[in-house]
């Protein structure tokens, strides 16, 4: 029987955006970093879980969910820095980082600028800009709505009035067909429903070749010497630890079998298994 802990909902003003986060637990702080078309309710029962022994702090970040649609800033290196402002408006010193799909580039840029504020990096189901290794991902092309969200202003025009069709396929398709609750699908199609949610949803697209950019930059610089975790599944697999590898000085993998991309609602244990010793392993027992 899955864990259930209070959480209470903050508005957050970070970098000039004001941000919806999702707190629950106390203890070492963890900030889980979603992806699209998500919302903090993606890790509604890893938060459960976590908050017996940790501070959860999860957002939506910006644009999306109940966050501000702000006008800009879906870079990797605007979000990371969203990050570290949320972290210490909360007044936490450090966290261990998790970050899937669209949180994946912000969490590994988060830790390349500030490796003393991430304890530990957990990255899944994402690539890193266009770093070696994701050629398997990236070398037949890159998914069909990659082009279709980065042109501006098309996509969200096309999707008006047909956003539930949309989204409920990227859940399906991420799960393999097992589907979601259907709370958390309702509250998926609810922040991705209008035209201004959905351009900041597709900004984040239109922002990668910066993103990319910011990355090379960073590994230029400096290695990835937080700990860390690259955890995949279908589709991308072992592409982000094979990515990872060159520049991280304590890199661990796994590979998830019969999981779909959205990993913390289809293989919730599967993930619950490795967060727990990992997040733990520097930790007082």
């Amino acid at each position: 029987m899955p864990v259930t802990t209070a959480h209470h909902l903050r508005r957050v003003e970070v970098n000039g955006v004001e941000l919806n986060v999702a707190i629950a637990g106390g203890g070492p702080a963890v900030l889980l970093l979603h992806g699209f078309p998500h919302t903090w309710r993606l890790w509604s029962g890893t938060m459960d879980r976590l908050a017996g022994r940790y501070r959860v702090i999860a957002p939506d970040l910006r644009g999306f969910g109940a966050s501000a649609r702000a006008v800009e800033g879906y870079d990797a290196g605007t979000l990371a820095a969203d990050a570290e402002a949320l972290l210490d408006a909360l007044g936490e010193s450090s966290a261990a980082v998790v970050g899937i799909d669209a949180g994946v580039a912000p969490a590994v840029l988060l830790a390349l600028r500030r490796p003393n504020l991430v304890r530990r990096l957990v990255v899944m189901e994402g690539v890193v800009g266009d770093l070696p290794g994701a050629e398997n991902i990236v070398g037949r092309g890159l998914p069909w709505w990659f082009g279709f969200h980065a042109v501006p202003g098309l996509a969200e025009t096309v999707l008006a009035g047909n956003e539930a069709p949309y989204i409920n396929w990227f859940l399906d398709a991420g799960t393999l067909g097992r589907g979601v609750p259907d709370d958390i699908r309702a509250a998926f199609v609810q922040a991705y429903t209008g035209s201004e949610a959905l351009r900041c949803a597709f900004s984040y697209y239109r922002a990668l070749p910066t993103s990319a950019r910011q990355i090379r930059e960073a590994v230029a610089m400096a290695r990835l010497t937080t700990p860390t975790m690259a955890v995949g599944s279908h589709p991308v697999g072992t592409a982000l630890e094979r990515q990872l590898r060159p520049i991280a000085d304590d890199l661990v993998g796994h590979h998830l079998q019969d999981c779909g991309h959205i990993i913390p609602l289809d293989r919730p244990d599967a993930l619950l298994a490795l967060l727990d010793p990992f997040l733990a392993a520097d930790l007082p027992g």
